[in-house]
C-alpha cells in the first residue's frame, strides 16, 4: 500500500479508490457509466511503513484491524537459522564438529549484519545501501550450496560464511574507503566471535572464491577455488567454447574481471536469482553476463529495438519468454541494458517481474488456459491438485526460478537513484554487483595481453608501454574532472574506451611501421641504385675500350670481302649480257612460229565442216542399210557411179579399177564391216592424184548429189555425201599443207633457240649463287662492324647517362641518405611516436587546445621519461606531423578546413580514428570540410528524418562515408550496434533493429553536432570518437583576417589565396614527383641505364622539383611580403574573433542568447563595407576596429534584455582592455570579486565594516598603496566623497582623481557598490564612446533588411510589449497583408501545428510572410519546426519570411526553444527601454507631428499629451524599484498611452472647458486602472495623475519631476531635442522617490553585474582538495542542531484550562501557538523523517533530497515557509527568528498578561491582534465595532522605556520605515537621510476609537506590511502625521515594515 505515488494534493489515487469500495460496496464503469457492485470481497492487505509514501489515510485505514510485523529480534533470527543451517548439516551427513559451530555462525553472522546495517548508510550517492533481511537470508542461500566436500572443519564453514557476506554486502559498495572500513569490521567481528582463526582469515586476504564451476564446467558443485591460475583456465577454456557457437567475444580476463565472473554466474545459480550489475557503458558487464550464463547452460535474450517499438512490443518479449522460462523449463537470462530503456515505462513490468513474477495482462485468456493446460501433468506429478490455481501458481514459480533478469545500468546522473525509488524492485529483489573503474592491475594487463600479439615491440619495452597506457587512461579521467569545473564539458573514458585504444594502438602500429617499411625500402632502392650506376660506370669504360679493338678488326675483314665480290658481280654480268642477245633471237623466232601456226589453223578451220559432213554422212550408213544396197540387182544408174565413185576413191595407192561396175562394187562391199571400217579409216589427207581425177566426171553428174541419192537409196545418200564431202576436206587440206612444213621447220629452230639461252642462264645461276654467298658474307661483316659500332656508342651514351643520374640525383643521394637513417631512427622509436600519437587520437580530441597542450606536455611526456625501461620516443615529437603531412594539410585547407593548428589536429583525428568521429561542430566550419572532402560521395542525412535508416542501410552495404548531421545529446537506441561496430557472422553483417544488414570493410560514419556544449553519455563517448570541432580565438582570428583583407585588399588576399594554393599545389606535387621518381627508379629492371625514357622522366622530374622548389622559394617571399602587408588588418580581425567569443558566451547569461557564426560572418562584413575611409592606413584600421565593434554591439544587443546589455557591455569593454593591454588583470579580478580582508573594523562613519574590509584588500595592491590611510587621514574630502549623491560624477580627492578609469572603477567598488552600474556606463561611455551607452532602440525596418529564406526574425517577448505590430506596419508597406492572402499568422497552441506547417510550406512555395507567435507553447513540435526551417532555408522563394514570437523560459533548465532556430534568426527583444529618457522618447516615438496637429487646441492638447508621455514613462519605468514602486508588476503598455490620447483628443474636442477630473478618472480608473489589482497602486497612480494633469499644466508653472518643468508648445522634434537637453540625469527624484529606493536595487543588480562578468571569465579554479566537511556531515549537524533547539508544541488544552476568562487577546494567543504547533510539528516530522533517511532506516524520497539539499543550501524548506509566515530570510536566520517568536509566545502564556509593549512581527497574524484592540475597546466602551478605527500614535520613547502596558489599546514595537523617516522630535514624516534605508519606528502606541473621531487632517495613510515584499503581506493602515503634501509620500512609495 506504500507504493503508489502521492499527487500534488497529498491524496494517493489507489488508496481512494479502494476507499470508495470499502465505504459503499461499489464502483463507476467509467466507459458504459454506470454503477457497478462488486459483492464478496475481503481485503488483505500490508506496506512497508520505512519506503514510498510512509503514509496512510486514516479514513482508509480505519477499515482494517492492523497488525504491526516488526522486523524479527535477534532471538528468532537466530532460531530460524539456526533451524535452516542445523537441518542442511544435518542431512547433508556433515562432521558431528561442524554441527556444533553452528550457534557460533548464526551469532557472527548477526553481530556483523547489524554493524554494517548500522554502519553504511544510504545517501544520495549511496541511495542503494540498504541491508535487510532479504540480504541476510542471501547468505545463508549461498551456504546452503555447500556439500561435504566443500566444508570440512569449522574454518572452511567460516571461509564460506564470509565470501558470502562478501558478495552479498561488499560487491553493493561503491567506493574504496567503504570496502576499507568493511574489511576492518569483519576481520574484528570474526576475531571476536571465534578463536585460532587468524590464519583462516589471512588466507581469506588472498583468495576467498566459491564458485559452482570450480571443478570445471559441466560438474556444477559449490566449491573453493583453489588458485586464480585454475580459474583462468577454467575460464579461458569456457570463453573458447562460447566462441565457437556464439558471437565471439574476445575478452581479457584479469582479477577484476575473473572475480565479476564468479559474482554473475553465483546469482544466476541462485534460485530467483536477478542481478543488477552496475558501472559505467563499456566495463564489461554484458560480456561478462554472457560468459556467466554460457558456463550455467543458460540462453540470453536481449530485445532488438527497432523503430517504433512500444511497451505493446516489449510485453510480446517478455510473454514468449515467460514461456520458455515456465512452459518448456528452459533457462534464460534476460538482459537488458541502459539503451534498450527506450521507455521508464519499461521498467513497470520489470520491476512486476521482479517482485511476484508475474507481470499483469500479458497474456490474453486463451494463452491462460493454453498454459493451465500445459502445467497439469506436471502438477499433478508433484502430487497437488491440478486446478487452474495450482496450475497458474506452478507456472509463475518456474518462470521465477527459471527466467534470471539482468540489468546493466551506469550510475552516472541521478537516472538510477530515481529509477530505485520509483521501482524498488530494482534494487530489493536483485542483487547488486558494482563495477568500479578498473584498476591500475587491470589496464595494465589487459594492455599487456593485447600487446603481446603485436610483433614488433621489443618485449623490454611491452612492460613499460602497458603501464603507460594505463597512466593515460586515468590521467585523462582527473583532465576531465578539471575540464568539467572549469569549462563545463562532460568527458568521460569507459574501460571500452581503453580497450579501443589498444586496438587503435595496434593498428596504427601496424600501419605505420609498414609504411615506414615500404617508404625505406623505395629509398634503398633508389639508393642501391644510385650507388651500383657509380659502380657500373668503370666496368662500362673497361668495356668500351675492348669494344673499339673489336670495331676495327671488323672493319678490315669487311674491306677484303668488298674486293672479291666486285670480281665475282664483273663475270655475271659479261654473262648476263650474252643471255640478253640470244634472248632476244629466241623471240623473233618464236614470233614467226606463231604467226605460221595461226595461218594454219585458220586454213584448217575451213576444211573441218567438210570433213564434218563426210563423218555425218557415215553416220548414217550401218550394217542394214548398206545390206539393203548390196542385196540391189541392178540399181538404178546414179547408184551405181556412187558406187563406182567410192571405189575409185578408195583405191589403194591410186591404182585405180578399171572395172567399177556395181558388180565389182558388190565385191568390194561384200564384207558389209570391213567395208564400213574402211570408209571409217580412210586417210583423208592423203588422196592419190589418180583417185582424185578419176572421182571428178562422177562429181560433175548433176544427179550426184544426196538429196536425189536418197530417194534411190539411203545407203547411196550417205555415201554419195561422204565422197563429195572428202574431196572437198583434201582439196583445202592440199592448201595447207606447205604451210605447216614450214611451221615445223620453224618450230625445231626455236628449240634450238632455247636450249642455248637455258645453258647460257644455268651458268648465270650458278655464278648469281656465287655471289649471294660472297654477299651474304660482306651483309654479316657489315652488320657485325655497325653492332659493334652501336654497342660502343652506347656504352659511351651509357656512361654520360649514369654520370647525368649521378650527378642529378646527387642532392637525393644524400637527403634519402639521410631520410633513411631518419626512417630508421623513427622505426626505432615508432613504439613509442605511435603510442603518444594513439593517445592523443584517442583521448583528446574533445578537449580545447589549452587542455590538449596540458595533457601531452605537462602530464604524458613527463611520465614518459620518468618510466624504468624506457620507451623509445622522438623527444620533441608532434602527433601532427606523424598522423599527416604538409600535402595533406594543404590538401584539407584547400577543401576549407580552417587553417589553425586545432582544426588540423582535430582533422587528423577525424581520418585516423577507428571509433567513429563524431565532431561537435557548433560553427559548422567542420561539416563544411567534410561536405568538401567527400563531396559527392558522401551521404548526408539526420536521425528521423524520414528513410535515414534505409540510408544508411544502403551505405553499409555499398561501403559509403554516411554523415549524421545534428544529432541530439541522446542517439536512436536503434544505431547502438552500428555505432559500437557490433559485427556478427565473421564481421560480415551488422544489426540495424531487427535487419541484418551486410557491412562494407569500407563504410565509415561521421556524426555531427551543433550542440555548443553537449552532454553524450558515457556509452556513447566509449563508442565514438568526440572531437571539439568549435572555433578557437586564433582560429577565427586567421579566417577573418582573411575576410577583411579580401574586402580591403582584394589584390592581396587573391594574390594570398592563389599563393596559398598554389603554395598546397606545390606540396603536393614536389611529394608526388618524388614518389614517382622513387617509384620509377624502384621499378625500373636491373639494366635500366639502358632505359633511356627512364632516365629523361627522372631528370624531367628532377627539373620539375627544382622549379618548384625555386617557386616555392619566390613564393615563401611574396608570401612573407603579404603577410607583412595583411599583418596591419591584424588588430581589426583579433577585435572582431573577440567580440564572437563575448556574443559566444551570451548563452551562459541565458540561453535564448545562440548566436551563429555565420550570422557574425554577415555582420562582420557589412561592418567592413560601413566604415570610414581614411588617408592612412592605421586610421583605417582604427575605424574597421570601430565599424566591427560598433556593428556587433548593435547586433548583439537587439536580442538581449536590457538588465544584461550592460553585462555585454561590461565584458566586452574589459575585454577589449585586456587584448589591448591596457588594464591589468589583478584589477579586473579585484573589480569582479571584490574580496573582503575580514576581521577589520571601520575606523570612519561614513564607511561600513564591510566597505572597510574591501578597502583593506585593494590597499594591498601596489596601485593603491596607503588609500586605507589617506581615507583615515583626510576623512572630510573622502566623506564628502562617498555621500555625495552621483559620486560616479564627482573627482576623487587628492592625487586618487589621477587614477586611470579601470583603478577608479575599482574604488568606487569598495565604497559605493550601489553606484557602480552608473560608473560602468560611464566607464563604457569614457573607454569605447558615448554611442554605446545610448539606448535607442534599433528600427525594425533595418532588422528586416537583414533577413532571409534562411534568416528569420525571432521576437523575445516580455510583457507589455506587442512586436506584431512592427511586422504588420512593415507588410503594408510592402504589400503584405491579410487581404492579400500573402501574409499568415499563426498563433501557436493545441493542434495549431498543422496549420503552421501548411503555412511554412505554401509561404515558402509562393513568397509569402508567415507568422508564428508563442511557439514556446509547443514544445513537443519545436524539433519538427527547427528541420522545417533549415529545409526551406534552402530552396524557398527569396521573398519568403518568417517571423517568429516566443517568451523565454523563467529558468535556465525550462529552456526549450532549439539552439538552431536561435542560431539562425535575427534576435529582437522588445522591451520597454530602462532609464526615464529612453522611455520617455519611447513614449514620443508612438506619435508623429501630425498627431501633435491633429486638435484644434492646440496648447491644451500638446500639454497634456507630453504630461501623459511622461506619466506613462514614469509608471512603466518605476517598477524597477521593485515593491517600493509597484506593490506588484503591471504589464502597462503602449496601447495604453495611445488610446488615452485618443480620448483626450475627443474630450477636449467635445468640451469647452478641459474636464480634469474626468480625464483623470478615465486614465487613472480605466485605461491604466484597468491593470491594476492592488488598491495602494491605485492610489499610486491616481496621485500622479493628480500631480501632472491639473490646471497648472497651462500656466506654465508646473514641474513634472524636480528641474524639468513642463515644455511649453513646440513641433514633434522640438519636444525630443527638449528631452534631450533639459530631462535630469536618471535618478529616483524623476519619480518622486528618494535616492534611496534605489540604493537596493542598484547594489543588487551591480552585484549581479559583477557575478555574471564573473562568470563569463574564463575560468581556471581546479577542484579545490579537502572541501572539509562533506555534504551529508553538514546537514546532519544542521538537522540534530534543529531538531535540538526547536521547542516542543504548546499543550493548547492545558493552557486553555489556565485561563480564567477568554478576552480577545487570549483568542488571539491560542491562534497564534495553535500555528506555530503546526510548523514546529511539520519542521521534527520532517527532520526526523530525514534523519532516519540518512541513517537508512527509511528510503529517501524526493521530498527528503529536497529538504536535504534545502538544509545544505542554506534555504527554507517549501513545506516549512508553506506553514509559517511570509519571510524573505535565509535558513539559518529564519530559524534564529522562529526562535524569537517562540520565546515571545511563551512570555505571554507564562501569565495571559499582555506584555508591556507588543513585538507586533511575531505573529503569524498581526491583523487578528489589532483587531483584537478594537474588540476589546469595543466591548469596554459599548462601541459599534464595525464602525471602529485604530489610531496611531507614535511615542518619543524606545521599548525598554515602558515596564508596563497601556490601560486601553497596546504599545507595539518592532516597525520600520521605508522611504522617509519618522522625524521624533517633531512628530512627523520627514525626508530619509541618505543610504538608511529602513530607519527603525519608535514604540507606538494603539488604540481604537469609533471612525468618525478619527482626525484626517495632514495624515499620510501609511500601509503597513510584513515584509519588504510588500503586496499580499499588507496589515493595516497607519495613519502618520505629516507638514508635507501626503501625495510626496504616497509618490515616494512610504511605507511600515515588520520585517526587513
Amino acid at each position: 500500500m506504500n507504493m503508489p505515488e502521492v499527487d500534488a494534493y497529498g491524496t494517493v489515487q489507489p488508496h481512494t479508490i479502494i476507499r470508495q469500495h470499502l465505504d459503499y460496496g461499489h464502483w463507476y464503469d467509467r466507459n458504459k457509466l454506470s454503477l457497478k457492485e462488486i459483492m464478496n470481497v475481503q481485503y488483505v492487505s500490508c506496506m512497508n511503513p520505512t519506503s514510498g509514501s510512509f503514509t496512510i489515510n486514516p479514513r482508509l485505514q480505519r477499515h482494517f484491524s492492523v497488525f504491526i510485523l516488526s522486523f524479527p529480534g535477534a532471538a528468532a533470527l537466530s532460531s530460524i537459522y539456526s533451524t535452516i543451517l542445523t537441518q542442511h548439516l544435518k542431512l547433508r551427513n556433515f562432521p558431528a564438529t561442524l554441527q556444533k559451530s553452528t550457534p557460533q555462525l548464526i551469532n557472527l553472522a548477526l553481530t556483523f549484519h547489524q554493524k554494517i546495517a548500522t554502519t553504511f548508510l544510504p545517501t544520495a550517492i549511496k541511495f542503494h545501501y540498504i541491508f535487510n533481511l532479504r540480504d541476510f537470508a542471501s547468505i545463508f542461500q549461498g551456504i546452503l550450496f555447500s556439500s561435504v566436500e566443500c566444508i570440512k572443519s569449522t574454518q572452511d564453514l567460516v571461509k564460506l560464511y564470509l565470501h558470502e557476506a562478501n558478495r552479498v554486502y561488499r560487491d553493493k559498495l561503491v567506493e574504496e574507503k567503504d570496502f576499507d572500513l568493511f574489511d576492518k569490521i569483519q576481520i574484528e567481528v570474526v576475531k571476536k566471535i571465534f578463536d585460532d582463526i587468524e590464519e583462516t582469515v589471512e588466507q581469506t586476504q588472498s583468495l576467498n572464491i566459491y564458485c559452482h564451476f570450480a571443478n570445471g564446467i559441466g560438474k556444477p558443485k559449490y566449491m573453493p577455488v583453489q588458485s586464480w591460475e585454475l580459474l583462468a583456465q577454467t575460464l579461458v577454456d569456457a570463453l573458447e567454447s562460447h566462441n565457437e557457437v556464439n558471437t565471439v567475444m574476445d575478452l581479457v580476463l584479469f582479477e577484476d574481471a575473473m572475480r565479476h565472473v564468479c559474482r554473475i554466474n553465483r546469482i544466476l545459480e541462485a534460485p530467483r536469482g536477478n542481478a543488477l550489475l552496475v558501472g559505467v557503458g563499456g566495463s564489461g558487464k554484458q560480456s561478462l553476463t554472457r560468459l556467466a550464463a554460457f558456463i550455467s547452460s543458460m540462453d540470453v535474450f536481449q530485445i532488438t529495438l527497432r523503430k517504433g517499438y512500444q511497451i505493446p512490443d516489449f510485453k510480446m518479449d517478455l510473454a514468449s519468454l515467460c514461456l520458455k522460462a515456465g512452459v518448456k523449463n528452459l533457462s534464460t537470462v534476460f538482459l537488458m541494458t541502459d539503451a534498450q530503456v527506450a521507455h521508464e515505462k519499461f521498467l513497470v513490468l520489470i520491476n512486476d517481474l521482479l517482485a511476484s513474477g508475474e507481470v499483469p495482462d500479458l497474456y490474453s485468456d486463451d494463452e491462460v488456459e493454453n498454459i493451465i493446460n500445459n502445467m497439469r501433468n506436471e502438477v499433478k506429478s508433484q502430487g497437488l491438485v491440478d486446478n487452474r490455481e495450482n496450475c497458474w501458481k506452478f507456472f509463475i514459480n518456474r518462470v521465477r526460478r527459471q527466467l534470471k533478469v539482468t540489468l546493466c545500468f551506469s550510475p552516472v546522473g541521478n537516472k538510477l537513484r530515481v529509477r530505485s525509488r520509483k521501482f524498488p524492485a530494482i534494487v530489493n529483489c536483485m542483487v547488486i554487483d558494482w563495477f568500479h573503474e578498473w584498476p591500475q592491475q587491470a589496464l595494465e594487463s589487459v594492455s599487456l595481453r593485447f600487446l603481446q600479439n603485436t610483433g614488433s615491440i621489443e618485449p623490454t619495452v611491452m612492460q613499460s608501454i602497458s603501464k603507460f597506457m594505463a597512466f593515460v587512461h586515468t590521467s585523462v579521467n582527473q583532465t576531465s574532472q578539471s575540464y568539467l569545473n572549469n569549462e563545463q564539458r562532460y568527458n568521460y573514458t569507459t574501460p571500452k574506451s581503453f580497450l579501443e585504444f589498444i586496438r587503435l594502438y595496434q593498428s596504427l602500429l601496424c600501419r605505420n611501421g609498414k609504411e615506414l617499411k615500404s617508404k625505406m625500402e623505395r629509398l634503398e632502392n633508389g639508393l642501391l641504385k644510385l650507388r651500383s650506376t657509380s659502380a657500373q660506370v668503370d666496368d662500362l669504360k673497361a668495356k668500351l675500350a675492348t669494344q673499339e679493338v673489336k670495331l676495327k678488326q671488323k672493319n678490315e675483314e669487311s674491306d677484303k670481302l668488298i674486293q672479291e665480290v666486285g670480281i665475282e658481280t664483273d663475270k655475271v654480268s659479261r654473262e648476263k649480257a650474252l643471255a640478253d642477245k640470244e634472248e632476244q633471237k629466241v623471240a623473233l623466232i618464236m614470233l614467226e612460229v606463231e604467226q605460221k601456226q595461226k595461218d594454219c589453223e585458220e586454213d584448217l578451220a575451213k576444211a573441218e565442216p567438210a570433213l564434218t559432213a563426210a563423218q555425218a554422212a557415215l553416220n548414217t550408213l550401218n550394217k542394214t542399210n548398206l545390206t539393203e544396197l548390196k542385196s540391189f540387182g541392178s540399181p538404178p544408174q546414179a547408184v551405181s557411179n556412187v558406187s563406182a565413185a567410192v571405189m575409185a576413191l578408195m583405191a589403194p595407192e591410186g591404182k585405180v579399177p578399171k572395172d567399177r561396175s556395181w558388180k565389182a562394187a558388190k565385191v568390194a562391199m561384200a564384207r558389209v564391216d570391213a567395208f564400213l571400217d574402211s570408209l571409217i579409216n580412210f586417210d583423208k589427207e592423203n588422196i592419190h592424184e589418180n583417185c582424185l581425177k578419176a572421182i571428178r566426171p562422177y562429181l560433175q553428174d548433176p544427179e550426184f548429189n544426196p538429196e536425189f541419192m536418197a530417194t534411190k537409196s539411203y545407203a547411196a545418200a550417205g555415201l554419195c555425201s561422204w565422197v563429195i564431202n572428202i574431196v572437198k576436206f583434201y582439196e583445202v587440206f592440199c592448201d595447207v599443207e606447205p604451210k605447216r612444213q614450214a611451221l615445223s621447220r620453224a618450230t625445231s629452230d626455236l628449240t634450238a633457240a632455247q636450249e642455248k639461252l637455258a645453258a647460257i642462264k644455268a651458268k648465270i645461276s650458278h655464278l648469281n649463287d656465287n655471289l649471294a654467298k660472297l654477299t651474304a658474307k660482306f651483309e654479316k661483316a657489315t652488320a657485325d662492324k655497325l653492332k659493334c659500332q652501336q654497342e660502343a656508342e652506347v656504352t659511351a651514351g651509357t656512361i654520360s647517362l649514369a654520370n647525368r643520374l649521378v650527378g642529378g640525383l646527387a642532392s637525393e643521394n644524400m637527403r634519402w641518405a639521410e631520410a633513411v637513417q631518419s626512417f630508421k631512427q623513427q622505426e626505432r622509436k615508432l613504439c613509442g611516436d605511435i603510442l603518444l600519437t594513439t593517445a592523443f587520437i584517442s583521448y583528446l580530441g574533445f578537449f580545447t587546445k589549452k587542455y590538449r597542450q596540458s595533457i601531452m606536455d605537462r602530464t604524458w611526456r613527463p611520465y614518459l621519461s620518468k618510466l624504468q625501461v624506457p620507451i623509445p620516443v622522438t623527444p620533441s615529437l608532434d602527433p601532427l606531423r606523424l598522423l599527416t603531412d604538409d600535402a595533406d594539410l594543404a590538401a584539407w585547407q584547400n577543401e576549407g578546413l580552417p587553417a589553425d593548428r586545432m582544426s588540423a589536429e582535430n582533422a587528423a583525428i577525424l581520418i585516423n580514428c577507428e571509433r567513429w568521429p563524431l565532431m561537435v561542430d557548433p560553427q559548422l566550419q567542420g561539416i563544411k570540410w567534410v561536405k568538401n572532402k567527400y563531396g559527392e560521395d558522401l551521404r548526408v542525412t539526420q536521425i528521423g528524418r524520414k528513410g535515414y535508416l534505409q540510408t544508411i542501410e544502403r551505405a553499409l552495404e555499398a561501403g559509403d562515408v554516411v554523415l549524421i548531421e545534428n544529432l541530439e545529446e541522446s542517439i536512436d537506441p536503434i544505431l547502438g550496434p552500428l555505432l559500437g561496430r557490433e559485427v556478427i557472422k565473421r564481421g560480415r553483417f551488422i544489426k540495424i533493429g531487427d535487419k541484418e544488414c551486410e557491412y562494407n570493410p569500407k563504410f565509415r560514419l561521421i556524426l555531427h553536432t551543433k550542440l555548443a556544449n553537449p552532454h553524450y553519455q558515457p556509452e556513447l563517448q566509449a563508442q565514438a570518437t568526440l572531437i571539439n570541432f568549435t572555433v578557437t580565438r586564433d582560429g577565427l582570428e586567421d579566417q577573418l583576417l582573411a575576410s577583411v583583407v579580401s574586402m580591403e585588399r582584394p589584390d592581396l588576399e587573391h594574390l594570398k589565396s592563389e599563393l596559398t594554393k598554389q603554395q598546397n599545389g606545390f606540396k603536393i606535387t614536389l611529394k608526388t614527383l618524388e614518389d614517382n621518381l622513387l617509384s620509377h627508379l624502384s621499378s625500373a629492371s636491373r639494366n635500366f641505364l639502358e632505359d633511356m625514357a627512364l632516365v629523361e622522366n627522372l631528370e624531367v622530374t628532377k627539373r620539375t622539383a627544382a622549379e618548384v622548389e625555386k617557386k616555392f622559394q619566390e613564393a615563401n617571399v611574396t608570401e612573407a611580403k603579404i603577410n607583412e602587408a595583411r599583418e596591419h588588418y591584424r588588430p581589426a580581425a583579433a577585435r572582431a574573433s573577440l567580440l564572437y567569443f563575448i556574443m559566444n558566451d551570451l548563452s551562459k547569461i541565458h540561453p535564448m542568447y545562440q548566436f551563429s557564426l555565420k550570422a557574425f560572418s554577415t555582420v562582420f562584413q557589412k561592418a567592413v563595407q560601413k566604415a570610414g575611409p581614411a588617408e592612412s592606413l592605421r586610421e583605417r584600421v582604427t575605424n574597421l576596429i570601430d565599424s566591427i565593434t560598433f556593428s556587433v554591439y548593435q547586433y548583439t544587443t537587439r536580442g538581449l534584455f536590457e538588465c544584461d546589455k550592460l553585462t555585454y557591455l561590461a565584458q566586452l569593454t574589459f575585454q577589449v582592455l585586456l587584448l589591448n593591454q591596457e588594464a591589468g588583470t589583478a584589477e579586473l579580478d579585484f573589480l569582479l570579486r571584490a574580496p573582503v580582508q575580514t576581521g577589520t573594523l571601520s575606523p570612519v562613519d561614513f564607511l561600513s565594516h564591510q566597505a572597510w574590509g574591501t578597502i583593506k584588500a585593494l590597499s594591498s595592491m601596489e596601485e593603491f598603496y596607503n588609500l586605507d590611510r589617506d581615507i583615515e587621514g583626510s576623512a572630510k574630502s573622502w566623506k564628502k566623497f562617498v555621500e555625495s549623491e552621483c559620486p560616479e560624477k564627482e573627482k576623487f580627492p587628492q592625487e586618487w582623481k589621477n587614477k586611470t578609469a579601470l583603478q577608479r572603477l575599482c574604488m568606487m567598488r569598495a565604497m559605493r557598490p550601489d553606484r557602480l552600474t552608473y560608473a560602468m556606463r560611464h566607464f563604457v561611455e569614457e573607454t569605447l564612446g558615448s554611442k554605446y551607452t545610448v539606448g535607442r532602440a534599433l528600427d525594425f525596418a533595418a532588422s528586416f533588411e537583414e533577413s532571409g529564406p534562411a534568416n528569420p526574425i525571432f521576437f523575445i517577448l516580455s510583457p507589455g510589449v506587442d512586436p506584431l505590430k512592427d511586422v504588420e506596419n512593415q507588410g503594408k508597406k510592402l504589400g503584405y497583408t491579410f487581404n492579400n492572402r500573402n501574409f499568415h499568422n499563426v498563433s501557436l497552441g493545441q493542434g495549431q501545428e498543422v496549420v503552421a506547417e501548411a503555412a511554412l510550406d505554401l509561404a515558402a512555395q509562393k513568397g509569402h510572410w508567415v507568422v508564428l507567435q508563442n511557439i514556446h507553447l509547443v514544445a513537443k513540435w519545436l524539433g519538427t519546426l527547427e528541420k522545417k526551417l533549415e529545409e526551406l532555408s534552402e530552396s524557398s522563394h527569396p521573398e519568403f519570411r518568417v517571423f517568429i514570437s516566443a517568451e523565454p523560459a523563467p529558468s535556465p533548465e525550462g529552456h526549450i526553444i532549439p539552439q538552431g532556430i536561435l542560431e539562425n534568426s535575427i534576435k529582437i527583444t522588445n522591451e520597454p527601454p530602462t532609464g526615464m529618457h529612453a522611455n520617455l522618447h519611447k513614449a514620443l516615438d508612438n506619435f508623429t507631428q501630425d498627431t501633435l496637429e491633429m486638435c484644434s487646441r492646440e496648447t491644451e492638447f500638446k500639454s497634456i499629451l507630453f504630461a501623459l508621455c511622461y506619466f506613462h514613462a514614469v509608471i512603466a519605468e518605476r517598477r524597477k524599484f521593485g515593491p517600493q514602486g509597484w506593490n506588484r508588476s503591471y504589464p502597462f503598455n503602449t496601447g495604453d498611452l495611445t488610446i488615452s490620447v485618443n480620448v483626450l483628443y475627443n474630450f477636449l474636442e467635445a468640451n469647452a472647458k478641459v474636464p480634469y477630473d474626468d480625464l483623470r478618472y478615465l486614465f487613472g480608473e480605466i485605461m491604466y486602472g484597468g491593470h491594476i489589482t492592488d488598491d495602494w497602486d491605485r492610489r499610486l497612480c491616481r496621485t500622479y495623475l493628480e500631480e501632472f494633469i491639473k490646471p497648472e499644466t497651462l500656466e506654465g508653472e508646473l514641474s513634472l519631476a524636480p528641474g524639468f518643468p513642463l515644455p511649453g508648445n513646440m513641433d514633434y522634434s522640438g519636444y525630443h531635442q527638449y528631452i534631450d537637453t533639459k530631462l535630469p540625469p536618471e535618478s529616483p527624484y524623476l519619480y518622486g522617490l528618494h535616492p534611496n529606493a534605489e540604493i537596493g536595487f542598484l547594489t543588487q543588480s551591480s552585484e549581479k553585474l559583477f557575478r555574471t562578468v564573473l562568470e563569463l571569465q574564463p575560468q581556471d579554479s581546479h577542484a579545490r582538495d579537502g572541501a572539509g566537511v562533506t555534504r551529508e556531515e553538514k546537514v546532519k549537524a544542521l538537522l540534530e542542531e534543529i531538531l535540538e533547539r526547536v521547542t516542543d508544541e504548546f499543550n493548547l488544552p492545558e493552557l486553555m484550562a489556565k485561563v480564567e476568562e477568554r478576552t480577545p487577546y487570549t483568542a488571539v494567543i491560542f491562534q497564534e501557538c495553535e500555528r506555530m504547533n503546526v510548523l514546529t510539528r511539520e519542521i521534527q516530522h520532517s527532520l526526523k523523517e530525514l534523519h532516519l533517511a540518512l541513517k537508512g532506516e527509511l528510503t529517501m524520497t524526493g521530498d527528503m533530497e529536497n529538504l536535504q539539499n534545502n538544509l545544505y543550501l542554506d534555504a527554507v524548506p517549501e513545506p516549512w515557509a508553506r506553514r509559517a509566515y511570509p519571510s524573505t530570510a535565509g535558513l539559518a536566520v529564519w530559524f534564529l527568528d522562529l526562535l524569537s517568536r517562540i520565546k515571545e509566545l511563551e512570555a505571554w502564556i507564562g501569565d495571559f498578561t499582555m506584555p508591556s509593549t507588543v513585538w507586533l512581527t511575531g505573529f503569524f497574524n498581526p491583523q487578528s491582534f489589532l483587531t483584537a484592540i478594537m474588540q476589546s475597546m469595543a466591548r469596554k466602551n459599548k462601541w459599534p465595532l464595525d464602525q471602529m478605527a485604530l489610531q496611531c500614535d507614535v511615542t518619543k520613547k524606545n521599548r525598554e522605556e515602558f515596564r508596563s502596558p497601556p490601560r486601553e489599546g497596546a504599545y507595539v514595537h518592532g516597525l520600520f520605515m521605508e522611504g522617509a523617516r519618522w522625524d521624533a522630535q517633531a512628530g512627523v514624516i520627514t525626508e530619509a537621510k541618505l543610504k538608511e534605508l529602513t530607519p527603525p519606528m519608535p514604540v507606538m502606541f494603539i488604540k481604537a476609537l469609533p471612525a468618525e473621531k478619527q482626525d484626517c487632517r495632514s495624515v499620510y495613510p501609511c500601509p503597513v506590511y510584513k515584509t519588504c515584499q510588500r503586496g499580499p503581506t499588507y496589515v493595516w493602515t497607519f495613519n502618520l502625521k505629516t507638514k508635507e503634501n501626503p501625495s510626496k509620500w504616497v509618490l515616494a512609495g512610504v511605507a511600515l515594515l515588520l520585517q526587513i
